[in-house]
């Protein structure tokens, strides 16, 4: 690689989807879209149902692929790889359902996690427990007998297992009471805090926006308004329109 590439890529957005069309079988969900995600920042999507949010989660973890434009993870093109070979990039995802195994206890959970990890496994899996203590806790406990708090807790953790620099997270709160939304709310930002930059997508507005650095409001597939969490959440057409009337 050239020293213009390596600068390029040092440059470059932890991810990026550019000018993406992508969608299910025939029918096209996301319309020309551009969304940027920064080292180290969290970037929450909004927007109201069947705007594209998780659909933009899919199609950068190759759960789809994008039918134009591109994909990149600091640089480097990951558009239509298959799943496994992105998370070996660098690139988590954590869905929104289903993103635990139930029958199988959190310390076997985390070994899932990094079955594709060549060496060191232990050794993270013991940092994730000091991070997480509840799941150094309850280690033994099988997943199914989690609250929903806990649950997302160890489905986050499972997905550091291979210790990405980016994380997708579809939904968090999904679910989840108030002040259990709240918990795992706190959970991302210490996730952010491992080095690692969160895409997340949030229908709980106002808490999503509040733990972002920026975000980007979606509509039919395509982006309508972005800027920072500050700024979209102080926009009175955005609150008008898509956040309910106001933050």
């Amino acid at each position: 690689m050239t020293d213009d590439a390596q600068r390029s890529d040092a440059d470059a957005p932890a991810l990026a989807l550019s000018g993406v069309d992508s969608g299910y079988g025939d029918v096209q969900v996301l319309d020309d879209l551009s969304v940027r995600l920064d080292p180290g920042e969290i970037v929450c999507l909004v927007g109201p149902n069947g705007a594209g949010k998780s659909t933009v989660l899919k199609t950068a973890f190759g759960l789809l692929d994008p039918w134009t434009g591109r994909v990149t993870h600091h640089g480097q093109e990951i558009g239509g790889l298959a799943p496994e070979a992105i998370v070996r990039a660098g690139v988590g995802y954590v869905p929104q359902t289903e993103n635990v195994f139930g029958s199988l206890t959190i310390a076997e959970n985390l070994r899932m996690g990094g079955v594709a990890r060549d060496e060191g496994l232990e050794s993270v899996i013991d940092e994730l427990y000091d991070r997480f203590p509840i799941l150094a806790e309850k280690r033994t406990a099988k997943a199914h007998t989690l609250s929903g708090g806990q649950r997302q807790v160890l489905a986050f953790a499972r997905a550091l297992v291979m210790e990405p620099d980016v994380l997708l997270i579809d939904e968090p709160s999904a679910g989840l009471a108030p002040n259990t939304a709240d918990e795992v709310f706190g959970d991302v930002v210490a996730v952010n805090e491992m080095d690692t930059a969160i895409l997340m997508v949030e229908q709980n507005v106002t808490k999503g926006l509040e733990v972002a650095d920026r975000g980007y409001v979606l509509d039919q597939g395509t982006v309508r308004f972005e800027g920072t969490a500050e700024e979209l959440l102080g926009d009175d057409e955005v609150s008008r329109l898509y956040l309910g009337g106001g933050a």
